[in-house]
């Protein structure tokens, strides 16, 4: 019963996904942009989508809104002719809607907040027009049928066939490889249903599993996707992946976040330490061993909460390698 209904709402996305996929033409034309033309080339529009990355890693939002992200700012600049300067407000804008409609209210960073730890030179009111403007041309189509909502559904479809799969098909490390991909704009040529499935079935081919591959074969039979279709897109994400992998690509460094003050605020900070008073020794038989651990962490709680607010992505292979740079920007 639960993989029946599992397959209806498979087939229900699947009749709404062309609803939310980019213009191609517009995302062809932004493929043969040079990079330093007037309009926004592949190039530039990856690099901002791996700053998405990071930002949503470090507020601590979910793959759901990242991949929301990208969807909005592909079919925004697929259809709109944007200049370069203005793709940092663009996407910046994108990301603050989406974490509007996935994120619980009180877990949505401010506009000013965003502004701030992305370092972009516009304002509040820039970044509001900003997001008004994107919803309008979108025509308020704020929700999307993404390759995460297939994954999401293909992954439970393979676990209701049998409970003792729930170790093999990592879906962290599927969502992971999913943004990796998503950070190339040819991957916003693909149907979601497609993408997800390549992936899908990259996996299983890694594991080995014939059950599962009986299973993604049947799913790809349900959705009527072609074997020279899914052929492609796997062969695409496959490379993707090996080129993550590599040695070659830049890994994130797991130090954490140091931030760079001024040199006043820096007078400031030890004449504040100056002023402390001594404190009065403590006896050495007064000393308690849960107190002392209670003290610790309330010491170490603000040095560190920036730093824990960095989603597991900081520690996966999948990383945007830009990050390591940003963060010690801050």
């Amino acid at each position: 019963m639960e993989a029946f209904i599992l397959m209806k709402e498979l087939r229900s996305n699947l009749d709404q996904e062309v609803q939310y996929l980019p213009k191609e033409t517009g995302l062809s034309l932004i493929e043969s942009t040079q990079e330093n033309g007037n309009g926004v080339s592949a190039k530039c529009r990856d690099a901002r989508v791996e700053d998405l990355w990071s930002l949503t890693s470090f507020f601590g939002y979910s793959t759901q809104t990242f991949v929301l992200a990208v969807n909005l700012l592909d079919r925004f600049i697929a259809m709109m002719k944007v200049q370069p300067r203005y793709l940092a407000c663009i996407s910046i804008g994108c990301l603050h809607i989406a974490a509007r409609v996935t994120e619980e209210e009180c877990n949505v960073s401010s506009s000013h907040e965003l502004i701030r730890i992305s370092q972009c030179k516009f304002t509040v009111s820039d970044l509001s027009r900003m997001e008004k403007i994107i919803s309008e041309k979108l025509n308020f189509q704020l929700k999307a049928v993404t390759a995460l909502t297939f994954l999401h559904l293909y992954h439970a479809i393979a676990l209701s066939h049998t409970s003792n799969r729930k170790d093999v098909l990592n879906l962290d490390k599927l969502e992971a490889q999913l943004k990796a991909c998503l950070c190339r704009i040819v991957f916003s040529k693909a149907k979601p249903s497609v993408l997800a499935l390549s992936l899908l079935m990259l996996e299983i081919e890694a594991l080995q599993s014939a059950d599962l591959l009986e299973i993604g074969q049947r799913i790809q039979t349900h959705l009527k996707i072609s074997k020279a279709d899914l052929a492609r897109w796997r062969g695409l994400v496959g490379q993707c992946m090996r080129e993550y992998s590599s040695p070659e690509c830049a890994k994130p460094d797991h130090k954490k976040l140091v931030w760079i003050v001024s040199r006043r605020t820096a007078q400031n900070l030890h004449s504040s330490y100056r002023s402390v008073p001594e404190l009065p020794t403590i006896p050495e038989g007064a000393w308690d061993e849960s107190e002392s651990e209670d003290s610790s962490e309330d010491l170490s709680s603000g040095e560190e909460s920036l730093s824990s607010s960095l989603g597991s992505d900081a520690e996966g292979p999948y990383f945007p390698p830009n990050f390591r740079s940003r963060a010690h920007r801050q």
